[in-house]
């Protein structure tokens, strides 16, 4: 089962942006008509808001080399499975309980405890594969459907009971969040279990299918399957070691296992299918050709992508350390753990350290970019800031469009609080401006670079822009008219800023009208 708490949480609670001539329209009640039917753009807008709240409530890991790399396994995925024309958006959470979850509009969340439960990257494909079915078999959708009337008292009780938790502050309010959509999805749970059984096989066995053309190995689904009971059996018995979301959602049986194998044993390697579209706009659209043609599915950066998943999910960089010596004292730190352990002494404010650390990898292995934009980030923390501007211009010179490396040299630039660092970053940061709408990693960036850059209008509308995207559209709205308020404003501006202000009131008003105000604005 999937977790369709999340799905329609997102659409009991959070209206979607609407166009601007239709502020008085509003998107399907969907407490009150089991019958209506969400149009793919009205499924793609509520998918949206649920990743925004996700952010709000501060579940997502939103880190640009971790994103490039889950986006790049999924999306090649997305292309080889029955609709390849779906949008998709993979996302990160930070829980390390393992679980996997598909929402309205293509929207996929993966738990870092799934990652990091995963010897390889063919295994999470093989979750991705499995969720992405879900999408194109119209599972969500129907799912949502069939679960409004009786879960949507219970989805208005866990908002509540999210929104009373973050109120409260502390660390407990992460627990308190998770714990209220537990809660709700283990109501539903049995109401659903009857009805996903046929949506979980379908999804194996159309995943499986997708896994194979996309080039990963059709084995890594039943391998995983495996590898979770067994994980399972070994740590039965205490409140530590429950049974994962995942497997609550998606129960693991030896008839499931034995399937999957069935079916892989069908999929010989070396005869899979690849993407059907081609570069070479001379050949037909539909060509499939042959993964041996092609370039190996894997992305080789699946050790370094988990150990820095590792790192960024821990309580404290000083647990993420500790970690990491209990891991060496039973073994040898492999280059991916060693990777990893020089993250968190950088995170835990031992720049030297990491250094240390990190070196004997990047001499072994100049050209990576996971490791140089470690070096550069390292070097910046310890106060060399030749040596990191070197490195970082390079990266840019080299790859001056490409997300991770202009976003880290950037974040490292803002970092510094001078004007001359903020109007570089902004001009390494503007190549990506186009494709950044929906990028809050981008607009929070940017408008600390345009602060420090003495430029105060740009600056106000990124940080609109990031309250927005980070699911709170209340905030991004008041930024917007007090920004507007400026007397220094010319026509384009003036003219961007009410764009905005027209495409954002409906969402708010909407949350207004199902009783959702973001209290942090004191207002009655």
């Amino acid at each position: 089962m999937l977790r369709f708490a999340l799905a329609v949480l997102a659409t009991v609670a959070i209206a979607a942006p609407l166009d601007a001539q239709n502020r008085s329209a509003k998107l399907p009640d969907i407490g009150s008509s089991a019958g209506r039917v969400l149009n793919p753009a009205q499924q793609s807008e509520y998918g949206a808001m649920t990743l925004a709240q996700l952010r709000h409530y501060g579940y997502v890991l939103d880190d640009p080399l971790l994103e490039q790399w889950l986006q790049s396994v999924g999306h090649r995925l997305a292309a080889n499975s029955d609709k390849p024309k779906q949008d998709f958006n993979f996302f990160l959470l930070k829980d390390r309980q393992i679980n996997a979850f598909a929402t309205l509009g293509g929207y996929i969340g993966t738990n870092a405890g799934l990652v990091l439960a995963a010897t390889r990257e063919d295994q999470v494909a093989s979750v991705l594969s499995h969720e992405i079915a879900h999408v194109t078999q119209d599972h969500v959708l129907r799912g949502v459907e069939r679960a409004q009337r009786d879960s949507v008292p219970i989805l208005l009780a866990m908002l509540g009971a999210i929104m009373v938790a973050q109120s409260s502050g502390g660390n407990s309010s992460d627990d308190a969040s998770m714990a209220a959509l537990s809660a709700g999805q283990a109501l539903m749970y049995q109401r659903q279990i009857d009805y996903t059984r046929d949506n979980e096989a379908e999804a194996d066995r159309i995943g499986m299918q997708t896994l194979s053309r996309g080039g990963y190995d059709p084995k890594a689904m039943a391998e995983f399957f495996t590898t979770l009971q067994g994980w399972v059996r070994a740590n039965q018995g205490g409140e530590r070691e429950r049974t994962p979301d995942y497997l609550q959602t998606h129960p693991i049986t030896v008839t499931r296992i034995s399937e999957a194998k069935e079916r892989a044993s069908t999929m010989p390697s070396g005869t899979n299918f690849a993407a059907p579209t081609t570069s070479n706009p001379a050949l037909p659209g539909n060509l499939r050709l042959s993964a041996a043609s092609l370039a190996p599915a894997g992305t080789g950066e699946f050790g370094w992508a988990r150990e820095r998943l590792r790192v960024f999910s821990a309580d404290t960089p000083a647990q993420a350390v500790r970690e990491y010596e209990g891991m060496r004292l039973k073994a040898p730190l492999d280059d991916a753990q060693r990777y990893g352990l020089a993250l968190a002494r950088n995170e835990a404010n031992q720049p030297s350290a990491a250094i240390a650390e990190l070196a004997p990898l990047l001499e072994r292995n100049p050209n990576d970019t996971w490791l140089q934009l470690a070096m550069g980030e390292f070097e910046a923390r310890a106060g060399k800031k030749v040596e990191a501007d070197a490195r970082f211009q390079k990266l840019v010179d080299r790859m001056p469009r490409n997300r991770p490396v202009v976003l880290t040299y950037a974040k490292v630039l803002g970092e510094r609080g001078d004007a001359a660092s903020g109007k570089k970053a902004q001009a390494i940061l503007r190549p990506l401006a186009a494709v950044a709408s929906d990028d809050p990693v981008y607009q929070e960036t940017f408008g600390r670079a345009s602060d420090l850059a003495g430029d105060p209008i740009r600056a106000g509308e990124a940080h609109a822009e990031a309250e927005y995207l980070n699911g709170r559209p209340e905030r991004a709205l008041v930024q917007l008219e007090n920004l507007k308020k400026r007397s220094d404003l010319d026509y384009y501006a003036r003219s961007r800023i009410d764009a905005r202000i027209d495409a954002i009131t409906p969402t708010v008003l909407e949350l207004h009208r199902q009783g959702v105000k973001d209290e942090s604005l004191g207002r009655n």
